[in-house]
């Protein structure tokens, strides 16, 4: 047979010995964990093709959003810091095109707020709002419910503290009005109009809501638009509630004790004016415990500029008590004016030895005794006290 050349039978071999050789299969490459799949709600909701960045029917009328409010707590009504905090859910009500998708059964999805991160939502905020929450317990209290024509309904749960200007001049007789706003930080009423959802209807007030110093009169809802120098108009809703201050506790904290000490100071006009150690302690006591309790009241109140009706009843009952210890004084000080000249009058009744050239003298002369001392030393001494007496009168001068 012909010989085969070496060069065919050499990659003869090497294919042979290929065939006979087990198969390797080349390996996989593992996937990005750093990239999240594309679940299924969000290739229904086609939320990669569109931008979310922009609000709805951006260049058209301004979006529609209905917001209504669930009242859940009104926790603290704050004098001092003149705030209010309470706890809600807020919901929004708009409809987005972009969120559409197809279903038999007209079933709304519902999800929580891992989806609110990657669709466009209303930039809410509340206007004079100090400090504001979403509560996360055990999870971040947020819903999101689309519906298969692009309707979609935004919920969360939020405690937010806001301001509330106080007028304290009828404290404690007082009513308090106070509001929260919401308003859309971004977007002017061009862009977006906010409006309540159901009227005064988009309100909801749970009844076991009640505040332990105040009385909750009732709740109703406005829509103002706030304008901005800057940067245009803005749809603002507000919540109003009226607050009516109880009287119990301060009848029985502030105006019953001051009623008291006021009382108690008018017991010394009834004590004798001669006994100095009951009166005085009687009315010190009265004066430093009204001061006491005005203290007490104005630790607990804002420091305001004007003067409250608490006030002047308290510094009306610290005058009195503070008169009735200048009353002490005063007549303390006539009684002893008074005492001082019955002593002189008695003084100038007492008779007087014409003819002596001073009682002293007469106290001194030798032709009295040691006994004839003693039992005239009170007449020399009482001569001696009246001697003005006896000097203006007219036998006495003549001697």
């Amino acid at each position: 047979p012909e010989r085969i050349p070496e060069a065919e039978n050499f990659s003869f071999c090497l294919l042979l010995k290929l065939a006979r050789s087990p198969v390797h299969t080349l390996p996989m490459r593992s996937p990005d964990v750093t990239k999240a799949p594309v679940t299924k709600s969000e290739q229904l909701l086609k939320l990669d093709g569109h931008d979310f960045t922009m609000r709805p029917g951006f260049g058209g009328p301004a979006i529609p959003v209905g917001v209504d409010v669930q009242l859940e707590s009104l926790d603290t009504i704050s004098e001092v810091d003149m705030d209010f905090t309470m706890t809600l859910y807020l919901r929004h009500y708009w409809k987005d095109e972009r969120l559409s998708f197809p279903s038999n059964t007209n079933q709304s999805m519902t999800f929580d707020g891992r989806l609110v991160k990657k669709i466009w939502v209303p930039d809410i905020f509340f206007v004079h709002s100090k400090r504001s929450f979403i509560h996360d317990t055990t999870t971040e209290n947020v819903m999101l419910r689309v519906h298969p024509d692009g309707k979609v309904l935004y919920s969360l749960r939020v405690t937010v503290t806001a301001m509330c200007n106080m007028d304290l001049s009828h404290f404690p007789l007082d009513t308090q009005t106070c509001s929260l706003e919401i308003e859309s930080y971004a977007y002017t009423d061009d862009d977006l109009m906010l409006y309540w959802k159901r009227g005064n209807k988009s309100l909801q007030t749970d009844e076991k809501i009640s505040l332990s110093q105040f009385l909750i009169r009732e709740f109703h809802t406005t829509t103002k638009l706030a304008f901005y120098s800057s940067t245009g108009w803005y749809n603002r809703l507000y919540i109003n509630f009226t607050l009516r201050r109880h009287i119990f506790f301060f009848l029985l904290q502030t105006y019953f004790p001051a009623t008291l000490m006021v009382m108690l100071s008018w017991v010394s006009f009834w004590i004798d004016r001669r006994a100095v150690p009951a009166r005085v302690p009687l009315g010190i006591t009265t004066v430093l415990t009204m001061s006491t309790i005005i203290t007490g009241v104005n630790a607990s109140m804002p420091r305001v500029s004007y003067i409250k009706a608490v006030d002047i009843y308290l510094w009306v009952s610290f005058v009195f008590v503070f008169l009735s210890v200048i009353e002490y004084a005063a007549v303390n000080y006539l009684s002893t004016l008074q005492e001082r000249k019955e002593r002189m009058q008695s003084n100038r009744q007492l008779p007087c030895t014409c003819g002596m050239t001073h009682p002293g003298q007469m106290m001194m002369s030798n032709s009295y005794s040691d006994m004839d001392m003693m039992t005239t030393g009170n007449y020399g001494m009482s001569c001696y006290v009246s001697v003005h007496v006896c000097v203006q009168n007219n036998p006495c001068r003549q001697n």
